[in-house]
């Protein structure tokens, strides 16, 4: 029976998994990207229905979850890789700051290629928030409306940070400053749970430098533009002289 209590707790977690999830949703948005525009709400659905199913399993199975802390070791050398082929590709800033297109992988083709990389991604990042839920309430109910409706509102911000990278591709520098460190944090945290590191990142040491790295960028990103812009504008303004001589 769903209780008063219950729905503050409910209300409590999907506030928890929009603050352990910021992370998530900004490498899922990277992701995503790298396909056409018009499949981009296909993956992200997809992806969503393979959070449903993992959320709710791994729920069902919250005890034995904590044997699962390779995943973030793997998940983690995997962000670090991303940011690495990013920042040292060769490419121009034009080219780099364009979204990675997504690639065929393991006989996939690029679109499924990339869902399930999504997926693994939420897999390595819904260990710590389904722990904390178990912690927080013991009704398997309170614990699984909380997460799901935490993944919907997840699903909400990747949209929008989708639509801001769009407007300002500069961002993309950011976002992989930013999957960089959450890759290295995964790292840290693997090594601190087997004892071989004596410390821990605090969650909200985390998310406070990931929204200093995001303003800056998008302050960063809003000058690259307006130098863009007045280029344009020189460029015109040569053409329009041209034209009255």
């Amino acid at each position: 029976m769903i209780e008063t209590t219950d729905l503050l707790t409910i209300g409590l977690l999907v506030l928890l998994e929009g603050l352990l999830s910021a992370d998530n949703a900004l490498v899922m948005a990277v992701m995503v990207l790298g396909l056409p525009k018009r499949e981009h709400k296909k993956a992200l659905r997809y992806g969503l229905v393979g959070a449903f199913a993992f959320r709710i399993v791994a729920t069902l199975l919250a005890v034995y979850l904590i044997r699962l802390g390779w995943v973030k070791l793997l998940g983690g050398l995997y962000l670090l890789y991303l940011s690495y082929s990013h920042f040292w590709s060769g490419k121009t800033d034009e080219e780099r700051r364009a979204a990675p297109p997504a690639r065929p992988w393991l006989g996939m083709n690029a679109f499924w290629a990339a869902v399930v990389r999504i997926e693994l991604v939420n897999l390595a990042f819904s260990i710590d928030s389904i722990l904390v839920a178990v912690a927080v309430s013991s009704k398997l109910v309170v614990v699984l409306s909380g997460g799901i409706l935490g993944i919907v509102a997840m699903r909400i911000v990747v949209g929008q940070v989708i639509a801001l990278i769009e407007r300002y591709p500069a961002l993309v520098d950011g976002a992989f400053v930013i999957i960089a460190w959450v890759g290295l944090k995964l790292i840290v945290e693997y090594f601190h749970g087997t004892g071989l590191v004596a410390f821990e990142i605090p969650q909200w040491l985390s998310l406070g430098l990931i929204v200093m790295i995001f303003v800056a960028a998008f302050f960063w990103a809003q000058h690259v533009e307006r130098k863009k812009l007045t280029k344009t504008e020189e460029a015109v303004q040569v053409l329009f002289d041209e034209d009255v001589k």
